[in-house]
């Protein structure tokens, strides 16, 4: 039974300051009707504008992921954005009266506490994931980054974080579940360095901070004369380091604290790939650049190999467009090489081809004889005779022309296929044929499972006697 996407059953606000921008305004929660996704309102602007929250519109990841639409932006994003999917809220209208978002205690601690108080409500659409196939990765070795994700059947996050320090070195934290989010991640508050903190106050970036608002660790000596002077901008009675080298400003939650927030700031910042993911994600170092990177390279990869129109269930009895007969006129292939047996459907955009896998296949007594299994070669081969008709049949006096592969690209055998089985092969272009040469995306199913898929480029030629 697949999931359903949700939203919240009633308005609810939040209200506080931005942490840079020091503006002190209301966030408002609005129910969102089915596929409408995560969108920021400024109701403040005139017009009013809408902002998806979508990796392409990320326009800075200073201190905080920063998203623009239309000349509207909305700062720090991530902490809001982990509550929703830590809740598994899909769709939702944030409207803000101001440009940044409330820093409360710079967690998602208080995002969640009001969507539970709106209550969340369970729609009928199914819900899209992004699911996760193979290993992705990003790798910035300048940087000592790196971030992969890999397939899983549930969505789980490791992180490790080292800031090469005595008060904060290497820490790590784990998400086994993401329905533990509010428990294990949420409360977990963002921290900086006391000299970053003396940056970020001698330049005026953080209006709306307070020693509320983040974990201060100390990495240095520090004087009395300066925790006064802190304290009295804070407005703080007084200010002292304690043993663990933060300030006495607040008490950890957890001793991994900090790499529990990390995971709350990649939980929010791969929100904008706009889909929940089903996959591991494992990250070392991350930031908030790094992981909308890393979002965008999901999101590609997303686009690249997207789930085709035609999927199973599929009538394999049906009346064939093409049978053998009519498939022979178009392939200058004959058996045992003629490995595709009848066109289900064919259209502009794709085409739906059938091979029958018989025991008597001449590979058989060869390929694994003791425990038969059709070689991944001639998977690959099927799938490219299927491109073949799809190409040959768009065009005049198709007898005239052969189909040659130029490359196949990202070929991924996924299940064994076995005497008896029918492999389906859906191929669909990804654009126009030019100059004779078009790419396509071809999958292959056995029942509803998908046993291989990749990528092919061909290019139609003039057969010699014919010219």
């Amino acid at each position: 039974m697949s999931a359903k996407q949700k939203t919240i059953q009633k308005p609810v606000t939040v209200r506080g300051a931005g942490l840079h921008t020091g503006q002190v305004g209301l966030l408002k929660f609005k129910p969102a009707p089915e596929n409408h996704g995560i969108k920021f309102k400024r109701t403040d602007l005139k017009p009013q504008t809408i902002i998806a929250a979508d990796v392409d519109h990320v326009v800075s990841t200073a201190r905080g992921t920063t998203i623009s639409q239309n000349g509207a932006k909305v700062y720090t994003i991530e902490h809001v954005l982990a509550a929703l999917i830590g809740l598994g809220i899909d769709n939702v209208l944030i409207e803000l009266d101001m440009e940044e978002i409330p820093i409360k205690d710079g967690s998602s601690r208080y995002f969640v506490e009001a969507l539970e108080e709106a209550g969340i409500k369970t729609q009928n659409a199914a819900r899209e994931y992004f699911e996760i196939t193979e290993p992705i990765e990003l790798d910035i070795p300048e940087k000592n980054v790196r971030i992969v994700a890999e397939p899983a059947d549930d969505f789980s996050i490791d992180v490790v974080i080292d800031f090469e320090t005595k008060v904060l070195g290497e820490q790590r934290a784990r998400l086994s579940n993401i329905e533990n989010f509010k428990t294990e991640i949420s409360n977990c508050r963002t921290f900086v360095f006391l000299h970053e903190l003396e940056y970020l106050l001698g330049n005026d970036l953080i209006k709306g901070g307070d020693l509320d608002s983040a974990i201060v660790f100390v990495n240095r000596a520090v004087s009395q004369k300066e925790l006064d002077r802190l304290a009295d901008l804070f407005k703080k009675p007084r200010i002292k380091v304690k043993d663990e080298g933060i300030l006495n400003n607040l008490d950890l939650h957890y001793e991994n604290e900090p790499a529990r927030h990390k995971l709350l700031d990649v939980i929010g910042d791969l929100a904008l790939l706009g889909k929940p993911i089903k996959g591991h994600i494992t990250a070392y170092r991350p930031g908030h650049h790094t992981n909308t990177e890393f979002a965008k390279v999901l999101k590609t990869h997303y686009n690249k190999f997207k789930a085709m129109n035609k999927k199973p269930p599929f009538d394999i009895y049906a009346k064939p467009v093409y049978d053998i007969n009519d498939i022979r006129k178009l392939l200058p292939h004959r058996p045992p090489f003629l490995l595709v047996d009848k066109v289900l459907e064919v259209t502009d955009e794709h085409i739906v081809a059938i091979k029958n896998v018989s025991m008597n296949e001449p590979f058989f007594v060869g390929h694994f004889p003791d425990e038969p299994l059709m070689p991944g070669v001639l998977q690959v081969e099927a799938m490219a005779q299927a491109g073949g008709i799809f190409i040959l049949q768009q065009i005049d006096q198709p007898e005239l022309y052969s189909t040659y592969f130029l490359k196949i690209n990202d070929a991924r055998f996924r299940h064994k296929v076995l005497p008896g089985d029918v492999i389906v092969f859906v191929i669909e272009l990804n654009g126009p044929m030019k100059r004779g040469i078009c790419s396509m995306n071809g999958k292959a199913y056995v029942g509803d499972k998908l046993v291989m898929d990749g990528q092919m480029t061909a290019q139609i030629v003039k057969n010699k006697d014919t010219e």
